[in-house]
């Protein structure tokens, strides 16, 4: 949390979804952080036998739902998945209805907010993300 424990009115989300195999076991990351890099809080979660098109899009809607549980009222979201950051920006079109499914509920998680933004970003800056599934992942497996 802040030092004074509230929620800034904007965030950012790093979200990422991961299977071990494609379909396999799958798992969902999601850190809520501070403009300043702080994290405020964190979701990984296994998910069961997945794609890992069905993990990223269910990280950005358990994202988005943190966030909102949260408070915050302006969100970044940020992925490596650039095929899942232009699909929900509108720039390709989702053409499986099980994706369209989960990207209805990301527009429905979407309005407890008054702004959204999708952004693409390089692997390397989605590590704490990354890090979250896997420990999701592995704790499944034991």
């Amino acid at each position: 949390m802040t030092s004074a424990g509230t929620v800034p009115h904007q965030v950012v989300v790093y979200t990422d979804g991961g299977a071990r195999g494609n379909p396999g076991p799958a798992a969902l990351g999601a850190s809520v952080q501070t403009l300043d890099g702080d994290e405020l809080d964190a979701v990984g979660e296994y998910i069961g036998e997945a794609t890992n098109n069905i993990a990223e899009y269910s990280a950005v809607i358990a994202g988005l739902r943190r966030a909102a549980e949260l408070g915050a009222r302006r969100v970044v979201l940020r992925s490596d998945s650039e095929l899942l950051v232009k699909q929900l920006n509108g720039v390709y079109k989702i053409r499986k209805p099980h994706l369209q499914r989960l990207a209805l509920g990301v527009r429905e998680a979407a309005r407890a907010f008054e702004e959204v933004r999708f952004e693409h970003v390089r692997r390397e800056s989605n590590a704490r993300a990354d890090e979250l599934v896997n420990i999701a992942l592995d704790e499944a497996g034991r």
